[in-house]
């Protein structure tokens, strides 16, 4: 791209595309007629771990939803072994 300021040329190319790029460019936009995007497998990555944590979170939810009725009407009962070991295991590592 040169700019042109009556009549008196311009510093020349701006950027780092070259006009042989554009060229390029142009036609291959031209010919498909059509917009493509394409995403780095990071982004694609990402993506999947996010649906992926959407499902784990609604199979939490419904957990803790089923935990919540139990306590509700008194049939909960948890299991203390499980408790006391978490428990210890906090009191021990500080965590």
């Amino acid at each position: 791209m040169s700019v042109e300021f009556f009549g008196v040329g311009g510093p020349g190319q701006i950027g780092n595309l070259k006009k042989s790029q554009n060229a390029q460019v142009d036609k291959a936009t031209k010919t498909t007629g059509e917009d493509k995007v394409q995403f780095s497998s990071v982004l694609q990555d990402v993506h999947k771990a996010q649906n992926s944590g959407k499902t784990e979170n609604s199979e939490r939810t419904e957990r803790i939803q089923e935990i919540k009725a139990q306590i509700a009407d008194g049939s909960y009962e948890p299991d203390l072994k499980k408790v006391s070991a978490s428990l210890l295991q906090f009191l021990v590592e500080g965590r």
